[in-house]
């Protein structure tokens, strides 16, 4: 079965975490995003893949490579400039027109059962099946008015007041027919949701709707790449210990993975789930609450308190700080005595010296530098 995966994003609502990296890049429990979508695909039996790619193109090949050690095939096509979700895939149609296949966002995190979908997509004569996912709030995604046979009968993308005619959310899901390659322009920019399918409907052509069960995201705000983390840290299957750990008396409740030489000082407490990176030093008297996941090569000081938050690689933490709900990039360095509030955003390689508080929801851009006893409040852009 084929898969075609869009990634040509910018992610400009997750800066300043996609100025270093792609949206599908962006890591979840210390591997890109991306990676756990293949693997999902791999076992779901896509194994053939087309991804899309624009920004930061190389990234995602690097991480990927021709998807062998996945159990997958990958090819590679490239957007020159920007042609839309269904434009995007029309540029990938030498790889798809020979049978049905179903279309993702590289930024997707789920745990839908995609061959189902596949499967009854497979029995109808519909040119799309869309994935359905009944929420409460569906005013950022489109909706579907269904019937009892499965048929959309109207559609909306991002609807207004007094337009929320269903709470049938679109999760981003297509299973098409190779049909609807005539039903895209070529070379031009053209979206599913807002071009497409009206364009289907008015035409009395079929479009199905399926309801999936399980859970899934679209990892394009900080918000919902917490809830994405969240998600995969409750799957946890146990504690899992990759080689080398050192301690002398500290407290730790599982499931948690630990990766190569990490060492966590005396009277600490680990309270999983919790993911830690290889060579990771946690120091005394440190508590690290459930649901957080740190990278590689971080330090973390002594009586530091470190809750609900994602750390990547390469972060150092003073001494005596509070970091609750917050998601550091690369390379940064919080001083002593600090309080990252929650829902703060911290770009790569920033210094925040002594006595720093961030305010809840605040995001600091990359490289900039926060002078000890500041209280920040309001966002701190670059250039």
């Amino acid at each position: 079965m084929k898969a075609c995966i869009m990634c040509g994003g910018e992610g400009t609502r997750l800066r300043p975490l996609t100025f270093a990296r792609p949206k599908p890049s962006i890591p979840i429990l210390n591997k890109p995003s991306v990676v756990h979508l293949i693997e999902h695909l791999s076992k779901e039996g896509f194994n053939d893949i087309v991804i899309t790619l624009g920004y930061m193109a190389e990234k995602i090949e690097e991480q990927l490579g021709d998807g062998r050690i996945f159990g997958v095939h990958i090819d590679y096509v490239y957007e020159d400039e920007k042609l839309g979700t269904a434009g995007g895939v029309k540029n990938a149609e030498e790889y798809l027109r020979d049978s049905p296949f179903i279309v993702l966002g590289g930024d997707h995190v789920l745990n839908l059962n995609l061959r189902e979908m596949y499967r009854f997509h497979e029995m109808t004569d519909a040119l799309v099946t869309i994935g359905l996912l009944s929420i409460d709030d569906p005013r950022e995604f489109g909706i579907a008015d269904m019937d009892v046979n499965n048929r959309i009968r109207r559609f909306l993308e991002k609807p207004g007041p007094g337009e929320i005619f269903s709470n049938l959310a679109s999760t981003g899901i297509y299973v098409c027919d190779p049909e609807i390659f005539d039903w895209i322009p070529e070379g031009k920019q053209y979206d599913f949701a807002k071009d497409l399918f009206p364009d289907i409907l008015e035409k009395k052509r079929k479009i199905n709707g399926i309801l999936a069960r399980g859970r899934w995201t679209d990892v394009g705000s900080p918000q919902a790449y917490r809830q994405a983390q969240r998600w995969m840290l409750e799957s946890l299957p146990g504690t899992t210990i990759e080689g080398h750990f050192k301690t002398l008396d500290a407290r730790i409740k599982g499931p948690v993975s630990l990766g190569h030489n990490v060492t966590v000082g005396s009277n600490s407490a680990i309270v999983g789930p919790i993911v830690i990176g290889e060579n990771t030093t946690i120091g005394d008297n440190v508590l690290i609450g459930p649901y957080t996941a740190i990278g590689s090569n971080c330090t973390i000081n002594n009586d530091t308190r470190i809750l609900s938050s994602y750390m990547f690689n390469n972060v150092s933490i003073g001494h005596n700080s509070n970091v609750s709900g917050s998601i550091i990039d690369n390379g940064t360095v919080v001083g002593d005595n600090c309080s990252l509030e929650n829902g703060t955003v911290i770009g790569p390689e920033v210094n925040i010296e002594n006595d720093v508080t961030v305010h809840s929801n605040v995001r600091i851009w990359p490289k900039r530098s926060i002078s000890t006893g500041t209280s920040v409040k309001e966002d701190m852009l670059g250039e």
